[in-house]
């Protein structure tokens, strides 16, 4: 299950999944996807805290450096909601 995180400016949803634990530790995806005007989506994602791309479609490698920004400067936030099952707001 993956839980919202924040949309950006142009339309990218960024999405995160509970906590992993496995014999390497503890491990959460992080989903970017954006509407693509010949329809679908622009979608990928990357493991923290390895930051190891699973998956890219469409993303161009300046695409995937800016959200390899951004995860360095969320990456604590994200593992935080994670583990308490994403950001409760109400």
């Amino acid at each position: 299950m993956f839980y919202p995180y924040v949309e950006l400016a142009d339309g990218t949803m960024i999405a995160h999944s509970e906590t992993k634990s496995s014999e390497e530790g503890k491990s959460v995806e992080v989903q970017f996807e954006r509407p693509r005007d010949e329809g679908g989506f622009y979608s990928a994602r990357c493991e923290l805290p390895s930051y190891k791309w699973i998956f890219n479609e469409y993303f161009s490698d300046n695409d995937l450096a800016f959200f390899e920004e951004f995860l360095e400067h969320n990456a604590h936030t994200l593992f935080k909601y994670a583990e308490c099952g994403g950001i409760q707001i109400a």
